[in-house]
């Protein structure tokens, strides 16, 4: 009886040393497999870190390019280069977005990569931002010279305009006086007689005469003295004015044409003169054609362009 007594108890110390085992045995289990779990997903959280960090990098290369690409375009520069690295950038996004196993190593290597090409291009920028102030200060100096420029030819267009003036007004001036000085230097027929001469060279002065009885007019005047007038051989062209006004003209007597104010006109006879300037005196004669008809007429004495005197007689009927 007490032998079985104790083979009980060994039984049951067995039992106990048993379950000791297979709870430190659990107990091992269950901590190296937690441990194993902590590390997976210790890997599980740092790969989705690693993941982000590269989408994030990717993006803000993107971002980047895009601010390159504008800031080269508004300087000027070439940017087929940058177009082309933008678009292999896009197709790495792309390829990474629907990778199921993402080399991160293989990204990052690209992302040194595109970060280098831009460090490049940075100092493109810099290089075209140098040119381009340049290029502005040489506009700059350029447009001051222009002004300068545009301001001494309004100076001189200006100075151009006043000495012209100058010259129109001195030319009118000059001209002015000129014709003065013609005009007074112009002959004078002074105390202008009309007679009348008969076929039998019989001189008459009266203030009617008979068309029978006058066969030429004779015209006497004296030409005064004048400083202003040259001494030479001086033209006086006579225009006689029938009561019609028109001019008594007969071109196989000697008629022709000359100027008065500026138009062609008729004269009746002409005659050269030797100016003296003594006050002498001058006698011209006209010898009609054809018998005056009844009327009043007007003599008018021209030398060098300006009328120099006139009168009239009457033929009565």
């Amino acid at each position: 009886m007490e032998q079985e007594q104790k083979n009980k108890q060994s039984i049951a110390w067995a039992m106990v040393v048993v379950l000791g085992l297979a709870t430190a045995m659990f107990g091992y289990l269950f901590t190296t497999q937690k441990n194993e779990l902590t590390q997976q997903e210790t890997m599980v959280v740092e790969k989705a870190r690693e993941l982000a960090v590269t989408k994030t990098k990717l993006d803000s290369i993107s971002t980047v390019l895009d601010a390159k690409i504008a800031e080269i375009e508004k300087l000027g520069g070439d940017v087929s280069e940058l177009t082309k690295v933008k678009e292999k950038l896009e197709a790495d996004k792309l390829a990474f977005s629907r990778s199921k196993r993402v080399e991160t190593n293989k990204y990052l290597g690209k992302i040194k990569e595109y970060e280098k090409f831009l460090v490049e291009k940075d100092e493109v920028i810099a290089q075209l931002k140098l040119e381009n102030e340049k290029l502005v200060a040489s506009n700059d100096s350029l447009s001051t010279h222009v002004g300068s420029l545009t301001s001494e030819r309004e100076k001189l267009v200006q100075r151009q305009a006043e000495l012209t003036d100058s010259v129109v007004t001195f030319t009118a001036a000059n001209k002015e006086l000129s014709d003065k000085v013609t005009k007074a230097a112009a002959l004078k027929a002074a105390n202008l007689k009309i007679l009348t001469v008969n076929s039998r060279g019989k001189v008459k002065d009266k203030e009617e005469y008979k068309a029978s009885r006058v066969d030429k007019i004779k015209m006497v005047f004296t030409l005064p003295e004048n400083e202003l007038t040259a001494q030479e051989s001086k033209d006086i062209y006579v225009r006689v004015l029938d009561p019609e006004g028109a001019v008594v003209a007969d071109d196989a007597t000697g008629s022709g044409e000359f100027e008065v104010d500026g138009a062609p006109s008729k004269f009746t006879t002409r005659e050269s003169i030797a100016y003296q300037n003594n006050n002498q005196k001058v006698e011209l004669l006209y010898d009609n054609s054809s018998q005056f008809r009844p009327g009043k007429y007007n003599v008018e004495l021209y030398a060098e362009g300006y009328k120099i005197g006139g009168g009239n007689f009457t033929i009565k009927k």
